[in-house]
Protein backbone atom coordinates (compact mmCIF):
# COMPACT_ATOMS: atom_id res chain seq x y z
CA UNK A 1 0.00 0.00 0.00
CA UNK A 2 1.43 3.40 -1.07
CA UNK A 3 -0.18 6.55 0.38
CA UNK A 4 1.12 10.21 0.26
CA UNK A 5 -0.45 12.89 2.40
CA UNK A 6 -0.34 16.67 1.25
CA UNK A 7 -2.25 19.86 1.88
CA UNK A 8 -5.22 21.00 -0.34
CA UNK A 9 -3.41 23.60 -2.81
CA UNK A 10 -5.10 25.62 -5.26
CA UNK A 11 -4.57 24.27 -8.75
CA UNK A 12 -1.26 22.84 -7.76
CA UNK A 13 1.54 22.01 -10.47
CA UNK A 14 1.52 18.51 -12.26
CA UNK A 15 3.88 17.00 -9.64
CA UNK A 16 1.12 17.38 -7.31
CA UNK A 17 -0.99 15.17 -9.53
CA UNK A 18 1.85 13.20 -10.31
CA UNK A 19 2.00 12.12 -6.21
CA UNK A 20 -1.76 11.67 -6.38
CA UNK A 21 -1.37 8.88 -9.11
CA UNK A 22 1.78 7.15 -8.52
CA UNK A 23 -0.22 6.11 -4.49
CA UNK A 24 -2.95 3.98 -3.65
CA UNK A 25 -4.46 6.34 -1.31
CA UNK A 26 -3.86 10.21 -1.29
CA UNK A 27 -4.58 11.50 2.49
CA UNK A 28 -5.66 15.61 2.05
CA UNK A 29 -4.27 17.49 5.08
CA UNK A 30 -6.98 19.71 5.71
CA UNK A 31 -6.56 20.17 9.58
CA UNK A 32 -2.93 21.94 9.58
CA UNK A 33 -2.16 25.30 9.78
CA UNK A 34 -2.98 27.81 7.11
CA UNK A 35 0.52 29.17 5.40
CA UNK A 36 -0.29 32.62 4.26
CA UNK A 37 2.46 32.98 1.98
CA UNK A 38 1.80 29.19 0.41
CA UNK A 39 0.08 27.59 -2.29
CA UNK A 40 -3.49 27.53 -0.73
CA UNK A 41 -5.14 29.87 -2.07
CA UNK A 42 -2.55 30.90 -5.10
CA UNK A 43 -0.79 29.47 -8.06
CA UNK A 44 1.08 30.69 -11.56
CA UNK A 45 -0.43 30.93 -14.92
CA UNK A 46 1.03 31.82 -17.87
CA UNK A 47 0.52 35.18 -19.14
CA UNK A 48 2.53 36.79 -21.76
CA UNK A 49 5.03 34.31 -22.14
CA UNK A 50 6.06 34.77 -18.34
CA UNK A 51 4.63 33.79 -14.58
CA UNK A 52 1.77 35.16 -13.57
CA UNK A 53 0.11 35.09 -9.88
CA UNK A 54 -3.73 33.92 -9.67
CA UNK A 55 -5.58 34.48 -6.27
CA UNK A 56 -8.38 33.95 -4.50
CA UNK A 57 -9.22 36.44 -2.05
CA UNK A 58 -9.86 35.09 2.06
CA UNK A 59 -11.70 36.58 4.40
CA UNK A 60 -10.14 38.04 7.18
CA UNK A 61 -9.25 35.82 10.15
CA UNK A 62 -6.43 34.82 12.72
CA UNK A 63 -3.41 33.39 11.29
CA UNK A 64 -3.49 30.57 13.65
CA UNK A 65 -6.63 29.11 11.92
CA UNK A 66 -6.40 25.58 9.89
CA UNK A 67 -6.89 25.34 6.16
CA UNK A 68 -10.37 23.44 7.34
CA UNK A 69 -11.60 26.71 8.84
CA UNK A 70 -10.83 29.26 6.95
CA UNK A 71 -13.13 30.23 4.16
CA UNK A 72 -13.01 32.34 0.83
CA UNK A 73 -14.38 35.96 -0.05
CA UNK A 74 -15.74 34.58 -2.94
CA UNK A 75 -19.69 35.14 -1.64
CA UNK A 76 -22.36 36.15 -4.28
CA UNK A 77 -22.44 39.29 -5.51
CA UNK A 78 -18.20 39.63 -4.96
CA UNK A 79 -15.41 39.88 -7.51
CA UNK A 80 -13.35 37.12 -6.29
CA UNK A 81 -14.80 34.08 -8.85
CA UNK A 82 -14.87 36.59 -11.71
CA UNK A 83 -11.52 38.45 -11.75
CA UNK A 84 -10.26 34.77 -11.25
CA UNK A 85 -11.75 33.84 -14.51
CA UNK A 86 -11.43 36.78 -16.73
CA UNK A 87 -7.79 36.50 -16.58
CA UNK A 88 -7.74 32.32 -17.16
CA UNK A 89 -9.85 33.51 -20.34
CA UNK A 90 -7.01 36.40 -21.17
CA UNK A 91 -4.23 34.20 -20.41
CA UNK A 92 -5.58 31.17 -22.10
CA UNK A 93 -8.30 31.79 -25.04
CA UNK A 94 -6.16 30.81 -27.72
CA UNK A 95 -4.88 27.52 -26.10
CA UNK A 96 -5.52 24.33 -27.77
CA UNK A 97 -7.48 23.19 -25.10
CA UNK A 98 -9.43 25.71 -24.44
CA UNK A 99 -13.03 24.69 -25.11
CA UNK A 100 -12.46 21.75 -23.75
CA UNK A 101 -11.26 22.71 -20.25
CA UNK A 102 -12.07 26.14 -19.49
CA UNK A 103 -16.00 24.97 -18.39
CA UNK A 104 -14.24 22.88 -16.26
CA UNK A 105 -12.44 25.64 -14.47
CA UNK A 106 -15.23 27.15 -14.69
CA UNK A 107 -17.68 24.69 -12.69
CA UNK A 108 -14.99 24.16 -10.20
CA UNK A 109 -14.56 28.24 -9.62
CA UNK A 110 -18.52 28.39 -9.27
CA UNK A 111 -18.49 25.38 -6.67
CA UNK A 112 -21.20 26.93 -3.83
CA UNK A 113 -18.82 26.22 -0.58
CA UNK A 114 -16.56 28.89 0.73
CA UNK A 115 -14.91 26.69 3.32
CA UNK A 116 -11.18 26.76 1.96
CA UNK A 117 -10.40 22.95 3.02
CA UNK A 118 -14.14 21.82 1.07
CA UNK A 119 -13.79 24.18 -1.60
CA UNK A 120 -10.14 23.14 -2.78
CA UNK A 121 -10.69 19.31 -1.98
CA UNK A 122 -13.40 19.55 -5.02
CA UNK A 123 -11.22 21.31 -6.93
CA UNK A 124 -8.51 18.24 -6.33
CA UNK A 125 -11.45 15.67 -6.83
CA UNK A 126 -12.56 17.04 -10.37
CA UNK A 127 -9.27 17.04 -11.69
CA UNK A 128 -8.56 14.17 -10.94
CA UNK A 129 -12.08 12.65 -12.51
CA UNK A 130 -11.20 14.29 -15.47
CA UNK A 131 -7.70 13.10 -15.56
CA UNK A 132 -9.14 10.08 -14.82
CA UNK A 133 -7.26 9.41 -11.62
CA UNK A 134 -8.83 6.12 -9.48
CA UNK A 135 -6.42 6.42 -6.10
CA UNK A 136 -8.98 7.15 -2.78
CA UNK A 137 -8.62 9.93 -1.14
CA UNK A 138 -8.97 10.82 2.76
CA UNK A 139 -9.73 13.92 4.67
CA UNK A 140 -6.67 13.52 7.31
CA UNK A 141 -9.38 15.33 9.91
CA UNK A 142 -11.23 12.61 10.02
CA UNK A 143 -8.21 10.41 11.83
CA UNK A 144 -8.97 13.58 14.76
CA UNK A 145 -5.18 13.12 15.19
CA UNK A 146 -3.52 14.03 18.79
CA UNK A 147 -1.61 18.04 18.59
CA UNK A 148 1.02 16.44 20.69
CA UNK A 149 2.32 14.80 17.35
CA UNK A 150 4.95 15.82 15.35
CA UNK A 151 4.01 16.39 11.93
CA UNK A 152 6.52 13.35 10.74
CA UNK A 153 5.04 11.32 13.65
CA UNK A 154 1.37 11.89 11.92
CA UNK A 155 2.48 10.92 9.25
CA UNK A 156 3.64 7.16 10.45
CA UNK A 157 0.63 7.38 12.65
CA UNK A 158 -1.43 7.57 9.42
CA UNK A 159 0.56 5.26 7.61
CA UNK A 160 0.03 2.53 10.20
CA UNK A 161 -3.67 3.29 10.77
CA UNK A 162 -3.79 3.04 6.89
CA UNK A 163 -1.42 -0.43 6.70
CA UNK A 164 0.94 1.63 4.18
CA UNK A 165 4.39 -0.11 3.50
CA UNK A 166 5.24 2.41 1.54
CA UNK A 167 5.11 6.87 2.42
CA UNK A 168 5.38 9.16 -1.49
CA UNK A 169 5.82 12.77 -0.56
CA UNK A 170 7.13 15.62 -2.48
CA UNK A 171 10.52 16.42 -2.82
CA UNK A 172 10.33 19.51 -1.33
CA UNK A 173 9.73 17.54 2.05
CA UNK A 174 13.64 15.90 2.03
CA UNK A 175 14.82 17.34 4.96
CA UNK A 176 11.65 17.15 6.87
CA UNK A 177 11.55 13.48 7.43
CA UNK A 178 13.94 10.73 8.84
CA UNK A 179 14.23 7.53 6.22
CA UNK A 180 15.26 5.89 9.22
CA UNK A 181 12.78 6.76 11.82
CA UNK A 182 10.01 5.21 8.99
CA UNK A 183 11.71 2.05 8.27
CA UNK A 184 11.97 1.06 12.25
CA UNK A 185 8.18 1.96 11.82
CA UNK A 186 8.16 -0.56 8.92
CA UNK A 187 7.63 1.91 6.15
CA UNK A 188 9.54 2.92 3.34
CA UNK A 189 10.22 6.76 2.63
CA UNK A 190 10.56 7.42 -1.09
CA UNK A 191 10.16 10.99 -2.60
CA UNK A 192 8.61 12.01 -6.03
CA UNK A 193 10.44 14.00 -8.58
CA UNK A 194 8.83 15.71 -11.67
CA UNK A 195 11.38 15.00 -14.28
CA UNK A 196 13.41 18.21 -15.62
CA UNK A 197 12.86 16.90 -19.15
CA UNK A 198 8.49 17.62 -18.54
CA UNK A 199 8.29 19.63 -21.48
CA UNK A 200 5.24 20.57 -23.72
CA UNK A 201 4.87 23.42 -26.48
CA UNK A 202 2.96 26.85 -24.98
CA UNK A 203 2.80 29.84 -26.70
CA UNK A 204 6.40 30.89 -26.93
CA UNK A 205 9.17 28.94 -27.62
CA UNK A 206 10.88 29.15 -23.94
CA UNK A 207 8.90 26.43 -21.80
CA UNK A 208 7.73 28.23 -18.49
CA UNK A 209 7.83 24.87 -15.74
CA UNK A 210 6.01 24.55 -12.79
CA UNK A 211 3.15 26.05 -13.16
CA UNK A 212 -0.59 25.33 -12.40
CA UNK A 213 -1.84 22.31 -13.60
CA UNK A 214 -4.07 24.62 -15.58
CA UNK A 215 -1.13 25.40 -18.21
CA UNK A 216 -0.79 21.70 -18.66
CA UNK A 217 -4.59 21.20 -19.35
CA UNK A 218 -4.77 24.12 -21.89
CA UNK A 219 -2.02 23.20 -24.14
CA UNK A 220 -2.26 19.48 -23.81
CA UNK A 221 -4.91 16.63 -24.96
CA UNK A 222 -5.58 14.51 -22.32
CA UNK A 223 -4.03 11.50 -23.74
CA UNK A 224 -0.90 14.04 -23.41
CA UNK A 225 -1.56 14.85 -20.10
CA UNK A 226 -2.04 11.26 -18.98
CA UNK A 227 1.97 10.64 -20.23
CA UNK A 228 3.54 13.27 -18.53
CA UNK A 229 1.53 12.24 -15.20
CA UNK A 230 4.41 9.34 -15.90
CA UNK A 231 7.55 11.42 -16.61
CA UNK A 232 8.69 11.47 -12.66
CA UNK A 233 11.17 9.36 -10.29
CA UNK A 234 10.95 8.21 -6.93
CA UNK A 235 13.90 9.46 -4.97
CA UNK A 236 14.73 7.15 -1.87
CA UNK A 237 14.63 9.05 1.32
CA UNK A 238 17.59 10.20 4.07
CA UNK A 239 18.37 9.18 7.09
Amino acid sequence: MDISIMQPYLFPYIGYYQMINCSDCFVIADDVQFIKQGWIHRNRILLNGAPSMITLPLNKDSYILKINERSFAIQEGTKGRSTFLNKIVNSYRKAPEFKTVYPLIETIINYDDNNVAKYLINSITEICAYLDIKTEMIIESSFKLSPELDYQDSVIYVCKVLKANRYINSIGGMNLYSAEQFKKNGILLKFIKTRESLHYRQYYNTFVPNLSIIDVLMFNSLTKVKALLMEYDLIDGRG
